[in-house]
């Protein structure tokens, strides 16, 4: 397995006493050529995750596993190393593009930070190569990032993460700063990228049509703890926690026959200060029991859910519910819009 996180954990702690809970708790694990979505309400923890993957923070507690080794007992050179091998591309590349500099510079610049640049031919074509991949001409090398288009620019980023050779790329939001129209245009071009280098993906997203679309896998974030990861056609196609259930039925879809789902939850998401005991669903959940205030739910593997070939093969589908025993649901299951739900 190229990437294990296991147990992450991050809290920020509050003047005064006590904690913020960003993330706590949270396991996954990414494979060569895999992509691994996280998805949520805003605060639940997904940047905060992608922070401590790429060592823009430090975890409170847990492990990071990168090709065997942890990452959190490398010394500076090793970080160094590691740094080169996991790449990111964020949400705006408006912001994440010195405006100050050319794309000659953009794209060199890591290189020669690690020693890499070679003499001025080799960097020359090592730029060219950069371009060619994600479909820009060479001229792109001598303009300034304002003088290109957002979708333009993303493929600036996107070329600036592949300059070190990455194994694995963590990408916030990479679509959400675009137009509509432009955001198929990067999918298919990292999708195209996947299958060229054999990469693995991390990424943050919220359109969940685009997760469905283009992650192996996917983990539901609430409150800064998993309530249900696995294959991502077992997860859009047969959700077994409440909170995944409510996000899937409230999505938009291109249908205009098609009415969201409401009423499966209500009130506001809770506090990562003071996250509600047990369950952190539970204040929220319509199906809540006396057990989902008093005690936290494991994670179950769903015994009724089995993907075979394919991208998702070999992937767990697990859940965090009181309502699931053994990996089987309690209670039946139906479908209400096309969605999955427990009556």
């Amino acid at each position: 397995m190229l990437l294990e996180v296991q147990d992450l954990k991050k809290h920020f702690p509050v003047r005064g006493g006590g904690a913020v809970r960003a993330v706590d708790g949270v396991s996954f694990a990414v494979d060569a050529g895999q992509t691994f979505a996280l998805v949520g309400e805003s605060g639940c923890g997904k940047t905060t995750i992608a922070k401590l993957l790429l060592l823009l923070e430090k975890p409170t507690g847990g492990a990071i596993r990168f090709d065997g080794q942890d990452v959190l007992t490398l010394n500076r050179k090793a970080v160094q190393g590691y740094r080169r091998q996991v790449q990111a591309v964020f949400q705006d590349p408006s912001s994440s593009l010195n405006p100050r500099l050319k794309v000659r510079m953009l794209l060199g610049e890591p290189l020669l930070a690690h020693g890499l640049g070679g003499d001025r031919a080799a960097l020359q074509r090592r730029l060219l190569e950069l371009l060619e991949i994600v479909g820009l001409p060479p001229g792109a090398l001598e303009l300034y990032p304002h003088e290109f288009s957002g979708g333009q620019r993303q493929r600036i980023a996107v070329a600036r993460a592949l300059a070190l050779q990455p194994r694995l790329i963590v990408l916030d939001e990479p679509t959400s700063a675009l137009d509509v129209s432009i955001r198929a245009q990067i999918v298919n071009l990292l999708a195209d990228i996947q299958r060229s280098f054999g990469l693995a993906y991390v990424v943050i997203a919220h359109d969940l049509a685009l997760v469905e679309h283009f992650s192996s896998a996917v983990g539901v974030m609430y409150l800064g703890a998993m309530a249900e990861s696995g294959p991502s056609e077992a997860v859009f196609g047969a959700p077994r926690h409440p909170y995944t259930q409510a996000l899937l039925g409230s999505a938009p879809r291109p249908d205009p026959d098609h009415q969201p789902t409401e009423g499966l939850i209500v009130g506001e998401i809770g506090s990562a200060l003071a996250p509600p005991s047990g369950c952190r669903f539970h204040p929220r959940c319509p199906h809540a029991m006396p057990v989902c205030g008093q005690q936290a739910p494991a994670m179950r593997a769903m015994g009724t859910v089995e993907v075979v070939g394919g991208r998702d093969a070999g992937l767990a589908h697990l859940a965090a519910c009181h309502l699931l025993d053994g990996g089987r649901a309690t209670v039946s299951v139906e479908l209400v819009n096309d969605v999955a739900t427990i009556p």
